[in-house]
């Protein structure tokens, strides 16, 4: 998220490696923020805290703000952690972020974020999972001008016994979800990894999407690498 004089990162990626040729997509740089910066992290696998893409970030410095009780990070010289409570709201010059609870397929910590600046207000979800918290959030920091929701549904086979249970949300789910929270808009993140053998999405996880999101009219958008969201009137 960018102001005039503030940017705010959630989970920058800039590092290839973290999902080699099963990710296609180009990772944008992040070294263009303007004014102030800060990163939020909504936990500590290498897909959402990539370390060198938190320095690029804050090689001015600034904050990076991550969940309670996650392994100890490297952090860039320079650069304040800001170990984050749930519910309580962390100023960050002219962003406000608060963590709230998620859920994470393999029971790591995990948050998502909350954003709001600039006369808006946002949900970053991370890669959570489906779980009993969206009501409460919705009724306390709801509606939503946007939500950034997982919606690949992904199936994991790392450890065994294997569940073949998602470990993110489907489509539907995230569609539910945004209902529940109330978004004007529903920007589907976390999806496009393909040809791996032990992480396997949905099918066509956004025609599913378009497809769930008709029966409850809600509000697709989905983006680009390195596009911007167009806000609603």
């Amino acid at each position: 998220m960018q102001l005039p004089d503030a940017t705010l990162f959630v989970d920058p990626l800039t590092n290839q490696e973290a999902w080699g040729a099963a990710l296609p997509d180009r990772l944008v740089s992040v070294g263009d923020a303007v004014g102030d910066t800060s990163v939020l992290i909504t936990h500590s696998h290498s897909d959402h805290f990539d370390v060198g893409a938190a320095a690029s970030a804050l090689r001015r410095g600034g904050v990076l703000a991550h969940p309670i009780g996650i392994p100890p990070l490297s952090l860039p010289q320079g650069v304040r952690a800001r170990p984050s409570p749930l519910w309580e709201p962390q100023l960050l010059g002219d962003f406000t972020a608060t963590p709230v609870p998620a859920a994470d397929g393999y029971g790591d910590i995990q948050v998502s974020w909350i954003v709001t600046a600039g006369g808006r207000r946002i949900f970053h979800g991370g890669d959570t999972l489906w779980h009993g918290y969206w009501w409460r959030i919705g009724r306390q920091f709801g509606p939503f001008d946007a939500a950034f929701l997982p919606v690949n549904g992904a199936r994991f086979g790392w450890r065994k016994p294997a569940s073949d249970q998602p470990g993110v949300l489907t489509p539907e789910q995230a569609v539910v979800a945004a209902d529940i929270l109330g978004a004007r808009v529903l920007v589907p993140i976390h999806y496009g990894v393909t040809g791996m053998k032990e992480y396997v999405e949905v099918p066509d996880p956004i025609g599913e999407l378009h497809r769930a999101a008709s029966k409850r009219s809600i509000h697709v958008q989905e983006l680009a690498p390195g596009d911007w969201l167009d806000w609603p009137d």
